[in-house]
């Protein structure tokens, strides 16, 4: 059929994703990560008067803040991020910036702080979260898929599209952090849950109308089961992705800054997560029960010897 015809260009577009952003990784040494990961404190601060990021860096400096990170939020509204700042120092810090750069006022929009001890803790309670979503995902799909062969696959297609998604999503950030300062966050970590959920949603729709073929038709190849059921789910798998698409760029456009990375990590996982259930998921269990896995290390072993 067409679309498993089509396999060496979803290979191709799979690592025309994947490679920037494994690249980006390697330069800039991980994602550019927020005090959620790191502990120090952040406050989003908004001038009555104009001010340039430079000036709020000088100043920054001159307060003895030598690493702080700022970041333009908007019409002289900037985020900062320093080591950790008590009520003391923030309100001489505040007094400072106000006296020096905005004399007509400066309004404290957020503030935030984060202890290196709590940092760790939520890096490891990531690490294990992704891990027991994983573990779960494919024992349950092991077991949903048991009544038709090898139901191991079914388990192991989907944990392959999860990392792939998930991969990419890694990638873009790494790449955004890199050329724009975009730190991640708690909230980049709850919506890296959310598309592995939506992912293996979507992944499990076509392979639920695959296990229906496969006992319905069983005489018919594999790989014919499969393409007609990526065609008899396409329709759905399309229209439950656009509008979910549509709400969350109403959201980006009219929504609150505080979510905004949240909605951007979202909107790369649905159009991600619905591609790599077509292009990536179906695609392993095709060249899984075809064994061209098995056939390309023998040609390999073969070539090796001579």
């Amino acid at each position: 059929m067409g679309v498993l015809r089509k396999r060496i260009w979803f290979l191709i577009i799979s690592l025309s994703m994947i490679i920037p952003g494994v690249i980006f990784l390697i330069i800039s040494g991980g994602l550019r990560t927020g005090i959620d990961f790191t502990g120090g404190s952040s406050m989003q601060l908004q001038f009555s008067e104009d001010v340039t990021q430079e000036d709020l860096r000088t100043i920054l400096e001159q307060e003895g803040y030598i690493n702080a990170v700022v970041q333009g939020m908007g019409e002289n509204v900037y985020f900062l991020r320093t080591v950790t700042v008590d009520e003391e120092n923030k309100a001489r810090l505040l007094k400072s910036l106000e006296q020096t750069l905005s004399p007509s006022g400066v309004q404290l929009l957020s503030f935030d702080t984060v202890s290196p001890l709590v940092a760790d803790e939520i890096v490891r309670a990531a690490i294990w979260a992704v891990v027991a979503a994983a573990i779960g995902i494919f024992l349950y799909l092991w077991w949903a898929f048991r009544n038709v062969p090898s139901p191991i696959r079914y388990g192991c297609a989907a944990i392959v599209a999860l990392i792939h998604d998930v991969v990419i999503v890694i990638g873009v950030f790494a790449i955004l952090g890199y050329l724009w300062e975009i730190e991640v966050n708690s909230m980049f970590l709850i919506a890296v849950l959310t598309i592995i959920g939506y992912s293996v949603n979507d992944t499990i729709v076509v392979f639920d109308r695959l296990r229906e073929n496969i006992i319905l038709y069983p005489n018919r190849q594999f790989d014919n089961n499969v393409s007609f059921s990526i065609f008899e789910t396409l329709g759905r798998s399309l229209n439950t992705s656009f509008t979910l698409l549509f709400t969350l760029l109403a959201l980006i456009l009219f929504g609150g800054q505080t979510i905004r990375e949240f909605l951007w990590v979202l909107l790369i996982g649905v159009i991600v997560g619905t591609y790599s259930s077509i292009g990536v998921a179906t695609q392993v269990l095709v060249v899984w029960e075809k064994g061209l896995i098995k056939k390309m290390f023998r040609r390999e072993s073969v070539r090796s010897p001579a």
